[in-house]
C-alpha cells in the first residue's frame, strides 16, 4: 500500500507550522516533509516528531532567498560556495531529525548564464554534494519541474534529470519524481515510474489543473496508486498539494491509505 507523507509546507495550513505535526498524526499520517526546516531549531523539529511518531521523510537543500522568488542555486555559476555551505547545513539538520533523504533544486536559469555553464555548475556541484551526504547515510535526489509554476526552472523533464545523474557519475544520486510536474511537462505517467523504478527513492503528487488534491482533475490516481504498488514501490509519495478547501476536508481520497 502506498505511504503516504503530509508535505506541512502546503497541507494544514489552518494551523500554525510547529502545530502541522500534530494535525497531520491525527489525520492518520506516519510520515511529513516541507520544503525547508531551516526556520526551526531542529531539536524543536525532532521534539515534533517524536512526540506524533512521525517520519521525516525529505526536505531541501537551501535554495536561495525563496521569498524573494527564487527557487535553488544548484545551477547558478556564483553561489557555489553557499551552495557547498547549503550541503554541510541540510547533512546538520538530516541528522538531528533522523532524515535519510534531501533534495537539491536546480534552480531558474540565470538568463546572462549560458545553459551549459549551468548544466555544468549543477553538474558540479552535486559532485560536491552526493558523497557527503552519502558519508552520512543520506541520499541526494533531484526533481523536475515545469516550467508553466516556474517559468526558467533548469531541470525540466526526466531524461534530462538522468542524464544529469550519469554525467556526475555517483551512487548516491536519485530521482525525486513528482507526479504534478512530469503530468505536465511529459505526461506518460506510469510507463515512466515503471521503466526508471530503480532511481526513484520518493514521489510526490498532486493534481492538475489546480494542483489540488487527487480526484480533482485529469490525473487518474486510483489507477495511478494501485500501479505503483503493484510494480513494487517501496518510498514515501509526499502529498505535496494545496487543499481546494480545509485539509482535512479533503482527505478523503487518502483514507484507503492511511
Amino acid at each position: 500500500m502506498p505511504k503516504l507523507a503530509a508535505n506541512l509546507t502546503l497541507m494544514f495550513n489552518e494551523v500554525d507550522f510547529l502545530d502541522r505535526f500534530a494535525a497531520a498524526a491525527k489525520a492518520g499520517f506516519k510520515g511529513v516533509e516541507y520544503l525547508f526546516p531551516y526556520d526551526y531549531d531542529k531539536q524543536v523539529l525532532k521534539q515534533k516528531l517524536t512526540e506524533r511518531k512521525l517520519t521525516q521523510v525529505l526536505f531541501n537543500l537551501p535554495a536561495g532567498n525563496w521569498a524573494g522568488g527564487e527557487r535553488g542555486i544548484g545551477c547558478h555559476t556564483d553561489r557555489i560556495t553557499e551552495f557547498e555551505a547549503g550541503v554541510d547545513r541540510a547533512i546538520d539538520y538530516a541528522t538531528a531529525l533522523g532524515c535519510m533523504q534531501v533534495n537539491c533544486l536546480a534552480g531558474i536559469r540565470q538568463s546572462q548564464r549560458d545553459p551549459i555553464d549551468a548544466r555544468e555548475t549543477f553538474i558540479r556541484n552535486l559532485q560536491f554534494a552526493a558523497p557527503r551526504l552519502k558519508a552520512a547515510g543520506i541520499k541526494l535526489l533531484i526533481e523536475a519541474i515545469n516550467t508553466r509554476d516556474i517559468p526558467g526552472f533548469f531541470l525540466t523533464n526526466t531524461a534530462q534529470a538522468l542524464d544529469i545523474i550519469k554525467a556526475v557519475g555517483s551512487d548516491n544520486l536519485f530521482v525525486q519524481y513528482d507526479i504534478y510536474h512530469m503530468q505536465i511537462m511529459e505526461g506518460d505517467l506510469a510507463p515512466t515510474i515503471e521503466k526508471h523504478l530503480k532511481m526513484i527513492p520518493h514521489m510526490q503528487l498532486a493534481d492538475t489543473p489546480g494542483r489540488h488534491e487527487p480526484g480533482t482533475g485529469e490525473i487518474n490516481y486510483p489507477f495511478l496508486l494501485g500501479f505503483i504498488d503493484k510494480i513494487g514501490y517501496q518510498g514515501w509519495i509526499g502529498c505535496e498539494y494545496k487543499p481546494a478547501g480545509t485539509t482535512v476536508a479533503g482527505l478523503g481520497w487518502a483514507k484507503p491509505y492511511l
